[in-house]
């Protein structure tokens, strides 16, 4: 009864039990049987097995006017001190690893596609299933034993094993003009480096002979032009990088700090099982220009004429208060005493934010008179002040002309390092936490904290599933009296591409590189909570504390988990930090995949195609609209997926309908079919069943949302409104 009060129509949908009930299913649906046929004897309510389908057919049916709901229903808790909100960063470098490898797995079919799928050769499958599995509700969301994620890790890691095969089969294939096409013997062997963050990748490190080059093919899945810099770990310190026209790249060496190099030897013993005794000594920094779905080609060798790669020079702080570093628009200014950031400036649009920037972290509730502790599902903080990390913070600035780079050391377990790229319109902050110590018996919640000089009214807005970004007020809920028992867990909410706030002059958003949880506590604010190491279970099922460790040496020697990624921050004016934002994202969702052989520079440009599209000259996708899949299937279909990466009204110039040429984008293949499915691809599109249901408000004069319309088999444009996605299953 409690239910039919609030619910609209006499239909109602009871859902029967959850993953544990299943365990045991035959006795379970015997349960519900019983309980069918004894409500039906009574008369008075008629219940039977039903669907969603079924279930919104007759609430349609009704013919009942329906209130509009715009937001969610984050975030959820089941009691006063137990907000749901903790798993939004549980196994952040699983989450991370997740992020990563589906990334890796979009520009993997797009190449198996490129080239032709062969089934008797390694294929992407495993990696998606095992990407698949990861999306299960316990899995990416790290609330499962630890047992159990290890698995999820290894099934990850071997589908990762054959999608590299698959990449270095096809990327040899498209850039040897000898083979014509034919993909049955590359003739080429890349290499590539899945631990390049910890700068482990032997193919770079390795010393190249002095005839040969190490050849870089950099591939960009996505639609459009992009120019970004390439990070590799080299020894030599007289390397010189070449574009395929011989034309001498601008290129920049920058130290490996001490952190890193820790870290590269404790955690490819773990990872890999064998030690690496080499540290890497440099960073060799360059950009790359790549077209759209296709491939560049860089020539990295040694200079006999004297160093053309500028180091990074490490300089003195000043004596003044203020250290202001970028080597370009964006400007980061630095307090000398605190070392803390002061400051976020950008010359060309004349933004100028006062920025703090900090770690703390929240000490893990162990339960009280309310025995509720925070663990993998809840994030119970002990009172709502967390303890800062450090007031005052050792710099060492490095200035280049590609890149500036301010190290800070905020404590033995939290070390970051906070980039301006010349040609950025953003900072990129690195960040390593761990291993969180444990031994005062308190567990930790560790956040970063960035604080504006912002009147922003209790409002933030965060994405919803990467598309939307979605409007939260603190302390509120818009379906109910919120009364606040938890004023830091019961506003966090999920963060998957980022977070922003707003004045009204200027905006202030952060993108994260995996699933996070975040808030803005106070105004002005925008906190990430970035790792997490608890001591106590909450009692929701996983049966265990989160407290991750990792081990080598036969697992003689263990530590708890370090955890290293990056967020990036930028400010803008009002209304044009949508264009950062959506295409920012994109890029940090699809990095540059790298590809490393070796080989004479002559030699291979003579035999290989090292610049190339696979769209038509000079066609790029629309800047709104992003490629999200595209797949050979196993009958040899093609499925893609194209979204527009828009809201209505988000961007004056981008929350427009978006036109994709397909003829131009497979320039080189002639469509002879093409089918548009549901979002799934299992079912026509004009299969699908359609309602028109009656809004709470809506008037005659109500404005429709603009979607594309059906496509011309003869012209093959694909129209995209804003937010759409449409899925197309092609033959050729």
């Amino acid at each position: 009864m409690t239910q039919a009060n609030v619910t609209r129509t006499n239909h109602i949908m009871w859902t029967m039990g959850d993953d544990f009930r299943y365990q045991y299913a035959e006795t379970w649906f015997k349960q519900m049987d019983k309980l069918i046929h004894y409500v039906n004897k009574d008369g008075r309510v008629n219940a039977l097995y039903s669907t969603p389908s079924m279930y919104a057919d007759a609430k349609h049916a009704a013919n009942e006017t329906w209130p509009l709901k715009l937001d969610d229903y984050f975030p959820y808790a089941d009691s006063s001190n137990a907000y749901w909100t903790g798993y939004f960063t549980s196994r952040p470098a699983l989450k991370r690893y997740v992020r990563m490898l589906s990334g890796y797995y979009l520009a993997a079919r797009q190449l198996e596609f490129l080239v032709g799928r062969i089934s008797t050769s390694a294929n992407t499958d495993s990696l998606g299933d095992a990407l698949g599995i990861a999306q299960h509700h316990d899995a990416v969301s790290g609330t499962a034993k630890q047992h159990t994620t290890n698995d999820y890790a290894k099934r990850l890691a071997i589908g990762t094993s054959k999608a590299e095969t698959v990449v270095d089969s096809a990327l040899s294939c498209m850039v040897d003009s000898k083979l014509n096409g034919d993909c049955t013997a590359p003739t080429v062997t890349f290499s590539q480096c899945q631990l390049l963050n910890i700068s482990y990748c032997p193919s770079t490190e390795e010393d190249i002979p002095q005839d040969k080059s190490l050849v870089v093919v950099a591939y960009n899945s996505l639609g459009w032009n992009r120019t970004d810099y390439i990070r590799i770990p080299v020894n030599d310190q007289n390397l010189v990088v070449k574009d395929s026209m011989g034309n001498v790249v601008k290129s920049q060496y920058v130290e490996v700090d001490i952190v890193t190099q820790k870290l590269k030897k404790f955690y490819v013993e773990a990872y890999t099982g064998t030690k690496d005794e080499k540290d890497a000594k440099y960073w060799l920094i360059f950009p790359a220009s790549v077209p759209p779905l296709g491939w560049s080609t860089y020539f990295i060798s040694k200079e006999s004429q004297g160093k053309t790669s500028s180091f990074g020079s490490m300089t003195d702080l000043p004596q003044n208060e203020t250290i202001e570093i970028g080597p370009g628009n964006l400007k980061l200014s630095f307090s000398s005493s605190s070392g803390q950031l002061k400051r976020i400036f950008n010359s060309k649009t004349g933004i100028d934010v006062p920025v703090q920037q900090s770690y703390l972290w929240y000490a893990s509730s162990e339960g009280d008179a309310d025995t509720q502790a925070s663990g993998a599902y809840i994030f119970r903080p002990t009172g709502s002040t967390p303890s800062i990390v450090s007031r005052s913070v050792p710099l060492k600035i490095i200035r280049g002309p590609l890149v500036d780079e301010v190290h800070q050391q905020f404590s033995s377990w939290i070390y970051q390092i906070i980039r301006v790229y010349k040609d950025k319109d953003h900072a990129e902050v690195e960040f390593t936490i761990g291993p969180i110590p444990t031994d005062d018996g308190i567990g930790k919640e560790v956040i970063t904290r960035l604080s504006a000089n912002m009147a922003t009214d209790k409002v933030f807005y965060t994405d919803s599933n990467g598309r939307d970004f979605l409007k939260r007020v603190r302390d509120y809920r818009a379906d109910w009296p919120l009364k606040v028992t938890q004023p830091v867990a019961g506003n966090y909410y999920p963060i998957n591409l980022g977070i922003y706030v707003e004045d009204k002059k200027s905006e202030f958003s952060v993108l994260v590189d995996r699933a996070t949880g975040g808030s803005s506590i106070n105004d002005g604010e925008i906190e990430l909570m970035l790792h997490r190491r608890i001591l106590k279970d909450d009692s929701r099922g996983v049966g265990e504390p989160l407290d991750e460790t990792v081990c080598i040496n036969n697992n003689k020697t263990c530590e708890g988990l370090t955890v290293r990624g990056n967020y990036y921050i930028s400010v803008n004016e009002l209304g044009a930090g949508a264009r950062w934002r959506r295409t920012t994202a994109q890029e940090i969702y699809s990095p540059l995949l790298l590809a490393f052989s070796h080989e004479g520079s002559e030699k291979w440009k003579s035999s290989h195609l090292t610049k190339a599209s696979t769209m038509q000259s000079n066609y790029t996708l629309p800047l709104n609209v992003a490629l999200i899949t595209l797949q050979e299937l196993v009958d040899g279909s093609v499925l893609i997926r194209l979204a527009n990466l828009y809201e209505a009204g988000e961007d004056p110039d981008y929350s427009t309908l978006a036109k994709v040429e397909l003829k131009k984008m497979f320039a080189e293949k002639t469509i002879k079919k093409i089918k548009e499915t549901s979002l799934s691809a299992n079912q026509d599109k004009s299969e699908t069943k359609t309602r028109t249901w009656k809004v709470e408000g809506e008037t005659q004069n109500s404005s429709t949302p603009i979607k594309g319309r059906p496509v011309d088999i003869s012209s093959l444009v694909v129209e995209l409104g804003p937010m759409e996605i449409r899925t197309f299953i092609l033959t050729f």
